[in-house]
């Protein structure tokens, strides 16, 4: 397919698919994308992504389309600069197709705490929405709905990987540090991690390949050196690989009783899939795993709470009318008025767990909590943490290559369902998730095929089954996804996944 043919097609159904409010970037940007595409020469560009358009989620910055964080406080905000990954993209010849639709500033599970309104995922319940995830819920409805060729999300405790597997595609979150966060407006910095959505994971693998890099521009980005050491690990490990099967670990702790047979089923299913390739399974323990949740929702909104301080209608954000403003209080009207109530409610956490009398018992416990579960991953590894210098004295023989998990507990909830949950049971959708993204770890959601339209309606096509590996070893990750992909459609072509089985 031709450049402009690809082009014309994703902007069709971005007009087909607007119900769905992937996308929330003006209407008139169609005729902009178009321009970019057309040319009497040819693209001078030879890399898989020259002429492809990809979606940036909407708190990344992008010079020629605002950047609003889907908040009220950044509505007029025009970023001067492109963000790196923005950057090398259009280097690279990719097109933006435009900014996709996020809970505001990251901060939700469902894509439900926006400005522009709630996304919508393409598949319906009884003629009911569903869930798109969160926060990437845009990006990734726009890649499920094919908007576009691949889309950028940020990660910071499963909002790529959560929205991927409610929609049927590929999220992946890469290790933390590997790709810049020059340019991403911050939620939870030492989290956060630019991620890509796509149909596949070789697309996946061409968008992370152009998007991975040392950036002098951001602080937390590996530096050479480090990179250096990572590929040391990794030669080093594949130098003592006997033969291609790999140890597949599978963490009792993921065993949730809220787990969804369904999801479960998929689980096993997955797994009897690698033993019967020849790559054998091994139960492992995360003991930390436990208590990840609760850690990563104290230490997330402290962060949070100390980054948005600057969005107070004078250094950044639009300013409140200052009618009726007594004081020095203008700031406090402008955060009232322009931040939502999702934010604000984690703003106000974040600020007491960092105040003097909490710090001790809520963020300080919490980081503790943060350590244990990177130890917890470290053990049961086989390649050594290249960050480290501490090794754990287990058997390489008791040692695992990658862990499989499901990515969330449940298949997508309708829209309607979530007004009445509580703010813990919507945090619950992260419980798979949060672990990898405290350890800085790279993992990968895969749609797993599933058949559930003789129960109750419903239409839903795929659960999300998690792929994690150890730090740096995201080239391993994405080979062995692109690998179980193909494993998964020889298999399920004919005969999905079923919940009757």
């Amino acid at each position: 397919m031709s450049s402009l043919s690809h082009v014309e097609r994703c902007l069709a159904n971005q007009k087909s698919f607007r119900a769905l409010n992937a996308f929330i970037t003006a209407e008139h940007h169609a005729q902009y994308v178009l321009r970019g595409s057309r040319t009497d020469e040819p693209n001078p560009k030879n890399t898989p992504l020259a002429g492809k358009l990809i979606a940036v989620k909407d708190n990344i910055c992008t010079v020629g389309y605002p950047t609003t964080c889907a908040s009220a406080i950044l509505k007029d905000f025009q970023s001067p600069y492109n963000a790196n990954v923005v950057q090398k993209l259009e280097d690279a010849g990719a097109i933006v197709a435009g900014k996709t639709n996020l809970d505001e500033f990251g901060m939700g599970s469902h894509s439900t705490h926006s400005v522009f309104g709630a996304v919508h995922n393409a598949t319906e319940t009884n003629d009911e929405p569903l869930s798109a995830g969160g926060s990437s819920g845009g990006s990734a409805v726009a890649v499920a709905s094919q908007q576009c060729w691949a889309a950028l999300g940020t990660d910071t405790g499963g909002s790529v990987r959560l929205p991927a597997a409610y929609t049927g595609i590929v999220g992946f979150k890469p290790s933390y540090g590997l790709v810049s966060r020059y340019g991403v407006v911050a939620y939870a910095n030492s989290m956060d991690t630019v991620g890509v959505l796509a149909a596949d994971s070789k697309i996946v693998r061409h968008v992370f390949h152009q998007i991975r890099g040392f950036d002098a521009s951001d602080p937390t980005s590996v530096r050479p050196s480090t990179l250096k050491r990572i590929c040391e690990t990794v030669s080093s490990r594949d130098a003592h690989r006997d033969g291609k099967s790999l140890r597949i670990g599978v963490p009792t702790e993921y065993n949730l009783e809220e787990l969804q047979p369904v999801v479960r089923l998929a689980w096993l299913k997955v797994l009897q899939l690698l033993q019967a390739e020849g790559h054998s399974v091994h139960s492992v323990s995360l003991p930390a795993t436990k208590l990840a949740l609760s850690a990563y929702y104290v230490i997330a909104p402290a962060e949070a709470s100390s980054n948005l301080a600057k969005y107070d209608g004078v250094r950044y954000g639009t300013q409140a009318s200052q009618k009726g403003v007594l004081g020095n209080v203008l700031f406090a009207a402008t955060r009232g008025e322009g931040l939502g109530e999702e934010v604000r409610k984690r703003i106000l956490l974040g600020a007491y767990s960092l105040s003097a009398s909490a710090i001790d018992n809520y963020f300080i416990q919490a980081q503790k909590v943060r350590r244990r579960v990177q130890e917890d991953f470290d053990r049961v590894f086989g390649m050594d943490n290249p960050l480290i210098s501490q090794r754990f004295g287990d058997l390489a023989s008791e040692k695992v290559d990658v862990l499989l998990t499901p990515t969330a507990p449940s298949t997508p909830p309708t829209l309607a369902s979530l007004a009445s949950r509580s703010s813990v049971e919507t945090f619950r959708d992260d419980v798979m998730t949060v672990p990898a993204s405290l350890a800085g770890l790279p993992a990968i959601s895969l749609p797993v095929p599933i058949d559930s339209n003789h129960k109750d309606g419903e239409r839903i096509r795929s659960v999300g089954i998690q792929v994690i590996a150890q730090y740096g070893d995201d080239d391993m990750l994405l080979e062995f996804a692109g690998n179980l992909e193909n494993l998964l459609q020889s298999a399920y072509h004919q005969t999905p996944i079923n919940d009757t089985d």
